[in-house]
Order: structure tokens, then sequence, then C-alpha cells
């Protein structure tokens, strides 16, 4: 994890990394841009693969941003714990929780969670899901991302912000889809939350806008 807060990181150093970006219409980014332009002073959370262009884009809208890549860190051995006399292998939960969920009692206006849910062990489904509950402010939104199908074209993705309703998407790593979620099962992680309204896409991915 990174705290990037106040980052002043030079636009121009990020654009060479462009290649391989995917321009992709998204609804919820939409909706979640006119709040962010709206407001003053929201601190961010954006659960992904680090991008420096999303860093510049939050802090000029005069935001702070804080990162987490909780896919990357899910997939190290590091978390697995033995089983005991022929139990199957479990996952400390708790101990990733701490380690990369944890923000010393900082509070969140905004997660940007993208499609971080389908790539992450079962163990951690529902864990995850309540610690963002927890450090989210009442009111806040959280966008998220949740594949309908798979296949060859699906990959893991770092997705970039733009100052349009297009988010650009770039592969980020051979992290496997571990899930394809029904709106049902979606519905029942997000049952914390006050409420959700999905969004219509022309692709694989569905789009949710979630208030704590």
């Amino acid at each position: 994890m990174r705290s990037l807060f106040g980052s002043s990181d030079s636009t121009n150093s990020t654009r060479g990394s462009e290649a391989g970006r995917v321009a992709r219409h998204s609804s919820g980014w939409k909706e979640l841009l006119k709040h962010l332009r709206s407001q003053e002073s929201l601190r961010i959370l954006d659960i992904g693969p680090t991008s420096s262009s999303n860093i510049n884009y939050i802090t000029n809208l005069g935001h702070s941003i804080y990162m987490a890549n909780v896919v990357e860190e899910a997939s190290k051995p590091e978390w697995i714990v033995p089983g005991e006399a022929g139990e199957p292998a479990g996952f400390d939960v708790e101990r990733f929780l701490e380690s990369n969920l944890s923000f010393s009692g900082r509070m969140f206006d905004v997660v940007i969670f993208w499609d971080t849910a389908d790539y992450l062990p079962e163990p951690l489904l529902a864990p995850v899901f309540t610690r963002i509950h927890q450090v989210l402010q009442p009111g806040g939104l959280m966008l998220a991302f949740f594949h309908a199908t798979t296949g060859p074209e699906t990959s893991f993705c770092r997705y970039h912000l733009t100052d349009t309703e297009v988010v650009e998407m770039q592969k980020a790593g051979n992290y496997p889809l571990l899930h394809i979620f029904s709106n049902r099962k979606i519905e029942n992680m997000l049952n914390e939350f006050s409420n959700y309204r999905f969004f219509l896409a022309k692709d694989s991915l569905r789009e949710v806008i979630i208030t704590r």
C-alpha cells in the first residue's frame, strides 16, 4: 500500500505508459465523476494497481488519494496457513487485512474498487467488503465492477481515470479470474451497505455504485 495524500507527480511523466490501453465507456465512472466535481477535499481510496495518472487526476480535482493493490498482495503465498491433520490449507485473513487494509483511523469518502472482488480468494470476499464498510464514511460512495462472463479476453487490468465518461484499461498481470457473480450474489455481498445501483453495460462488465 502507498499513502499518496497530496501527491504532486507530473502528469507528463505518466504519458509514456499509455501503450496497450483500451478505452471503455463507464456509466458508473460518469456518475462518480459528477460527485467528485461537485465536492471539495474528499478522501479517495483506489483499490487496484497503482496508476500515476489516477493520482494526478484526483489530486488535481482537489482531493487526496490512498492506494492499495490487494489482488497482487492476496496472490502471495505468505498468507496461506497449512492445514492440520489432513485439513486443506487456509488463508490468514486477519493478518492480511491488518497488513493491507489498515488505515490508521482514516475514513474515506469514496472507494474505487474496480473489479477487485472477481480476483480475490473466497475467504477474503466478505471480510474485505466488511472492512471497506468500516472505513467508508456514512453516505460515502463506492464504484465496483463485476465480470458477467469469462473468456480468453479476460485479463486483470489497471484502470486509468479520464476527464470524460471513459476509463482506460491496461493489462496489469496474469492473475486468474476466480469468480463470476450473479446479481443476487453481488447483492448479498453488499448487504451491509445502505443502497446500490446497477448500470447496464454493452461488454462483459457490470457496474455498481454503492452507498454506505
